[in-house]
Parts: C-alpha cells; structure tokens; sequence
C-alpha cells in the first residue's frame, strides 16, 4: 500500500519551549484537538508526568534531557503505515544524536519497537561466565506513539520522545545506572548542546518526513539499527506473559517484530504488538539471514 498523496508534504509549522509542563504529549494532543496543522512540536526542559511505554513514566533532571512531542495529522499515509512517523523519528534522532556526540555512524541502534540504545563492551566490568569482557545494552531513549481516528477524515498521531542529553554518568539514579545512560556519557563526558541537537534533529526530519510523504521509507536503515536481530531476547506480550524468543529481524512493510522459538528459527511467526525486555548479547552472534 502506498502513501496517499497530497500538494505538499508536512513542516513544522509550529514549535514552542516550555520550561516546565506535565507532558509533552498532552500539549500536542490539545493543540492538535484545537486545530493545529502539522508538525507542531512542543519541547520542555522538564516533564513532571511524562509517560513511557505502559504507563511507565519519563522524568530527566530539569534541563539534562530532551523531552519533545511531535503532532501530525496523517491523512496522507494509510493507516497501516501511520507507524513509520515513530520510527523516522527514531532515526532522524539516532543520526542528530551521532553528530551531537562525535559518535561513528550506526553508533545508536533501536530496540524494538522504538527504545534508543548504545551497546557498551565492558562496561562496569562485567563479565560473562567464561570470564569474557560481557557486552550490555543501555538506554538514551524512548519513543512513544499515540494516535487517535485513523481512517477518519481527522487522524491524529502524536510521536514523543525522551533522550538522555547532557545527564552527567555521576548523577544517574543507583537504581537505573546497569540499564540507562545519556548521551553525554557515551560521548565520555562531553557536554551536549540541546538547541544543537534539536537543530541537527529538524534538518534529518525535513528530510525523512518529505520521504515518507512521497512513499519512500528507510527500510534499510531501520533494520540495520535493530540491536535484537539475530539475539535471544525476552518479549513482553499484551497479556502480560514473557516469552524467551530468537529476535529474526523486523518487518518494515508492517513494523512487526519477527520472532522465532529458541533453537528452531523456522518456527517464525510476527508480533506487533510487545516490548523486548532482554537481550542477551555476551558471547552470541547472530544468526545468517
């Protein structure tokens, strides 16, 4: 299926800071009810409810993160494809993030569905059983999508993100320092330009956007990104359940997570809907596609 054309493709058309709000997406949502065109943007130095996945919630020290939501209203996609607005998003972030940091491209991979990661050898020393340097995944950040009506004459979709910018390792929560850390970390304490990393964010969006808008979609480096491909993962289902499964890739047509039965990767089957919550990398390789 492909995209439904229209004269122009989106901009943002509006972009507005605060210093604090509840959550970003809240104030997309009541500009997009009220009429506004798209892309509207709101960005806050601060997040008091902001929400993640499941109702997790997202809460950066005031000023370390960026915490932005996007507005679109996407009646030139169908609806099947409505997903791709989070993933060029996520990959518009992971090449700002790559020039904000000094960081090699391909640096930033994504977790499926939309988590931003970077994979880190060694790290606090750890070690596998065979006492190898053991690799670990951390988190920059997330991506959370809402949409409302499609397949209406109004559809809406709200992307959200919020990335670990200029969050110095020594202040990470105890709780949180195996799983997360920020982009000034991974640049080795390197201070991070938000308004640089915002204006390098725009420029990439421009680009993926009016791509998306003429039916183009960065399969290619959507899936080169996926850190699961190939790994023994453990998966959140929808009814709550974990399965231990073999991440095979993902699907671009449908934004499916491909996973199969440890063991046995002809036993193949889609998810679209669950969250990777493991990925077990230290001494796997992944598996020839």
């Amino acid at each position: 299926m492909t995209a439904i054309a229209t004269a122009a493709a989106p901009q943002i058309r509006r972009l507005d800071r605060f210093a604090s709000v509840a959550s970003t997406n809240d104030v997309v949502r009541d500009w997009l009810a009220a009429g506004e065109p798209e892309i509207c943007v709101a960005i806050a130095g601060e997040q008091t409810a902001g929400r993640g996945r499941h109702g997790r919630t997202w809460i950066a020290p005031p000023g370390r993160g960026l915490l932005m939501s996007l507005g679109f209203r996407p009646s030139w996609l169908a609806p099947d494809r409505v997903w791709r607005l989070a993933a060029s998003v996520s990959l518009a972030m992971a090449d700002a993030a790559e020039e904000a940091t000094g960081l090699r491209a391909g640096s930033i991979g994504l977790k499926w569905p939309n988590d931003l990661v970077v994979t880190v050898n060694g790290a606090g020393g750890t070690t596998d059983g065979a006492g190898r340097s053991s690799t670990v995944i951390r988190k920059l950040g997330g991506v959370l999508g809402e949409t409302d009506g499609l397949g209406t004459d109004d559809p809406r979709a709200i992307v959200g993100i919020g990335l670990n910018a200029d969050w110095p390792a020594d202040a990470f929560p105890v709780e949180l320092r195996d799983s997360m850390t920020s982009l000034r970390a991974a640049a080795g304490d390197r201070a991070i330009d938000n308004e640089q990393l915002v204006h390098g964010f725009r420029d990439r969006l421009d680009a993926r956007i009016d791509a998306l808008h003429a039916g183009r979609f960065d399969a290619t480096g959507w899936i080169e990104r996926q850190v699961t491909t190939g790994r023994t993962i453990d998966v959140l289902l929808p009814d709550g359940s974990t399965e231990t499964a073999l991440a095979i890739g993902a699907d671009a047509d449908s934004g499916a997570l491909r996973i199969a039965a440890p063991g046995d990767p002809r036993r193949e089957r889609s998810i679209l809907v669950g969250e990777v919550v493991r990925v077990r990398l230290a001494g796997i390789s992944p598996i020839g596609l």
